[in-house]
C-alpha cells in the first residue's frame, strides 16, 4: 500500500497501518464485557510483549480533539521565549516538575547532545504528601505555566491516557495469570510521568553524539507514546533497529523494566532511540509507573531461581532515580554534591540494556 502522506503539526509524515514494522493491536474489547474478545486482546498483547516489547494500539478511546488540543498546548509552551520557560525549570523543584532545557539531557553536554526539550509533569500528589515532605524525588504537586486553559487540557489528556494504562495493566496481568488487583495495589500515588517533548530543529547530522534521545529502555511498567513525526527507532524481536513512525489513530506502547522484572524476563523491556532528523518534532510519552516504594521482583510463577538472581528486589522509585540521575545533568550534579542521596548504587549501564545485532555506521559508539 502506498504511504499515506498525512500531515501532523504542519510538517511530519505518518504511515498506513499496513506498513507497520511492529504489531498493531485493537484494544477496544478491553472496554467491553466480552470475555473472549478481551482474552484475545490479552493474548496479542502478551505475544508482542514477549517478542519485540513494542506495539501499536488502536481502539484506545482517547478522542482526537483532545489529542489535537494537547499538541496545541505543547506548542503554546515551547514557542515561548526561553526566559519564560526557564521560570518553570525543573531544577527549581525537589520532585522533577517543569521545564527541562536541552542542555540538561544527560550529564556530558556539550560533548553529546540530545536535541530535545521537555515540560515534565506527573501524578498530582498534594503538597502535604509524606514523600514530598521527605523530598523523595518524583512525588508531589505539579507546576503549571500561566497559559490560559493549559492546565485543564494537559490534565484531561493525562487522565485519559492513564486510564488506557490501567486497562493495559489489567490485561497484561491476566495474560500472565496474575490477579490484576495484586498489581493495582501498587498504584495509589504513582511516579507516572508525562513528558511534553519538543525535538529541536537543527542542521547537524545524526551520529552517536548528536541524537534526539539516546538508546535506552524505559524504567516503568510500560510507556504509552503519542508522536507527531518520524525519528523513533526500536529493537524488534531479532534485536535489529526498525523504524516506528506515527500511524493515524494509534499510540505506540513499549514494555518497561518493571514488567520485564515481574515476568521473570518473559516480557522484554526494549531499547529504543530517537535519531536526530534535524526537524522539529513533538511527542508525548506517558510512563506508566508504580508508587515510589513499591518493591518490584518476579511475580509468583515467574520467580525461578534464575529470574530471582537476575532481578533482585528493588523499589520502583529507586530504580527510576538511579536511572534518572544519569539522564538529567542537574540531578547528576545534585548527586555528586550530596543534595540527592540514594539507597541504591547507580550502575554504569541500565541492567535491562540490549545490544543491536547491526550497528548503524553513523550511530556507532
Amino acid at each position: 500500500m502506498k504511504t499515506e502522506e498525512v500531515i501532523v503539526d504542519g510538517t511530519d509524515q505518518q504511515i498506513a497501518l499496513s506498513q507497520a514494522n511492529l504489531p498493531v493491536i485493537d484494544i477496544a474489547a478491553l472496554s467491553d464485557d466480552t470475555d473472549d474478545a478481551a482474552r484475545e486482546v490479552g493474548r496479542q498483547l502478551g505475544e508482542a510483549a514477549r517478542t519485540s516489547g513494542f506495539f501499536y494500539i488502536t481502539g484506545h478511546g482517547v478522542p482526537q480533539d483532545l489529542i489535537d488540543e494537547l499538541f496545541a498546548a505543547s506548542r503554546a509552551f515551547h514557542e515561548k521565549p526561553r526566559s519564560y520557560k526557564m521560570r518553570y525549570w525543573s531544577g527549581f523543584t525537589s520532585n522533577h516538575r517543569g521545564y527541562v532545557p536541552f542542555e540538561e539531557n544527560g550529564f556530558d553536554f556539550p560533548a553529546r547532545i540530545n536535541f530535545n526539550e521537555a515540560f515534565d509533569l506527573s501524578w498530582e500528589a498534594p503538597a502535604d504528601h509524606p514523600d514530598y515532605l521527605a523530598k523523595w524525588r518524583m512525588t508531589g504537586p505539579n507546576v503549571w505555566p500561566d497559559i490560559p486553559g493549559w492546565q485543564e487540557v494537559v490534565a484531561r489528556y493525562y487522565d485519559a491516557v492513564f486510564e488506557v494504562g490501567l486497562r493495559l495493566l489489567d490485561s497484561l496481568a491476566m495474560e500472565l495469570e496474575i490477579d490484576p488487583a495484586s498489581l493495582r495495589q501498587y498504584i495509589t500515588c504513582p511516579t507516572s510521568q508525562l513528558r511534553l517533548l519538543r525535538y529541536i530543529e537543527n542542521d547537524l547530522p545524526k551520529s552517536k553524539d548528536l541524537v534526539g534521545i539516546d538508546a535506552h529502555s524505559d524504567f516503568e511498567c510500560f510507556t504509552i507514546l503519542l508522536q507527531g513525526g518520524p525519528g523513533l527507532q526500536v529493537m524488534n524481536s531479532e534485536d535489529y533497529w526498525v523504524e516506528a513512525p506515527p500511524i493515524p489513530g494509534c499510540f505506540i506502547v513499549n514494555i518497561g523494566d518493571i514488567f520485564e522484572t515481574w515476568s521473570g524476563g518473559q516480557f522484554k523491556s526494549t531499547q529504543h532511540r530517537v535519531v536526530n532528523t534535524g526537524r522539529e518534532r513533538y511527542s508525548f510519552p506517558l510512563f506508566f509507573g508504580l508508587d515510589y516504594h513499591a518493591v518490584v521482583e518476579p511475580l509468583p510463577g515467574y520467580d525461578t531461581p534464575e529470574a530471582c538472581e537476575k532481578y533482585p528486589p528493588i523499589k520502583a522509585g529507586d530504580h527510576l532515580m538511579r536511572m534518572s540521575v544519569k539522564a538529567f545533568r542537574y540531578m547528576n550534579e545534585s548527586l555528586e554534591n550530596g543534595d540527592i542521596k540514594l539507597d541504591v548504587e547507580v550502575p554504569e549501564n541500565n541492567p535491562f540494556k540490549r545490544v543491536a545485532n547491526v550497528i548503524d555506521e553513523t550511530m556507532k559508539a
